[in-house]
């Protein structure tokens, strides 16, 4: 089961995390997502658990429990959508906004 872990301390490292879920089970992977251009945590990872009861437990007990002083939100990640999935926005992308039309050739 992936597992969505937010409003991580910023400072918290993968091994930290995933050393805390393994109290709960077998943890196939951790992962901080990190800013592309400075490399810092964004406030959020996944945790990748093969065993759905030790993953649910593993929710259950550590959702609102406080980290370095932030309390974390843990649950069951959703399917990532596909860009044309989303819900909202701006009608898919058709109206692109900016100047439509009209002759803009110029005599001198």
């Amino acid at each position: 089961m992936n597992i969505f872990v937010g409003s991580l301390p910023f400072r918290l490292e993968e091994t930290e995390l995933k050393d805390l879920f393994e109290e709960y089970g077998e943890v196939s992977s951790a992962k901080i997502i990190t800013d592309k251009l400075t490399g810092r945590s964004k406030g959020f990872g996944f945790v990748e658990m093969a065993d759905d009861e030790e993953a649910k437990q593993a929710i259950e007990a550590l959702n609102g429990t406080e980290i370095m002083g932030r309390s974390i939100v843990v649950n069951q990640a959703e399917e990532r959508k596909e860009r044309g999935e989303r819900r909202g926005g701006f009608g898919g992308g058709r109206g692109r906004g900016g100047y439509q039309g009209g002759d803009n050739r110029r005599s001198y």
